[in-house]
């Protein structure tokens, strides 16, 4: 695999520190153009409409986030409770240091993608996977892990939201110790039967 990025790839980079830094209005073609410092038009010849753009900037942010996931959990699926919250507590932590642009990019999209379904499912989605917990809260035991696969994805989005742009910051806590020690708390009742 190479480190030369695509110019594709160069885009939604481009267009996810847009979104990050200026919200969902600062991304549009030109100013990614210029941006990048590419001649007028050559975001708009990868990309013809906005919607594209952004469809794009969501697979690229989905991509990027089952990799890191991929890259922080044991390739055997967690078999407790404390090894599956110590897996997603670096994956949030990773989210809210590491990718604090990728998660402040998808709440300034989110106004964009509620009015295109496929937009807004792809964002719901490139973070966390509903699909990835309920695989995990079925191979923990989970009474409904249909049901406990997306309250864990709730308590997920909730921690990085608050990490990242809500009342807490990363100076006021050990995110890694205290994620593990809230996710795993949250894990077991979980498992618990409803």
């Amino acid at each position: 695999m190479t480190d030369r990025l695509s110019r594709r790839d160069l885009i939604c980079r481009a267009a996810v520190e847009l979104a990050a830094g200026g919200g969902n209005h600062a991304v549009t073609h030109q100013a990614i153009d210029a941006r990048l410092g590419l001649p007028r038009g050559s975001t708009s010849y990868y990309y013809r409409t906005r919607k594209a753009l952004l469809d794009a900037t969501i697979t690229h942010l989905t991509d990027r986030s089952r990799a890191d996931f991929t890259g922080v959990v044991p390739p055997e699926p967690p078999r407790t409770p404390a090894v599956a919250a110590d897996s997603i507590a670096r994956y949030l932590d990773m989210l809210v240091t590491q990718r604090r642009v990728d998660v402040l990019a998808r709440y300034a999209l989110v106004s964009d993608a509620m009015e295109e379904n496929d937009l807004r499912v792809g964002l719901a989605s490139c973070l966390f996977s509903v699909d990835a917990a309920r695989d995990l809260m079925d191979g923990l035991g989970a009474a409904d892990p249909e049901a406990a696969a997306r309250d864990l994805v709730s308590l997920c989005e909730g921690l990085a939201f608050d990490l990242t742009c809500g009342h807490r910051s990363l100076g006021d806590i050990d995110p890694r110790r205290d994620l593990e020690v809230a996710v795993r708390r949250w894990i077991v009742a979980l498992l618990e039967p409803r």
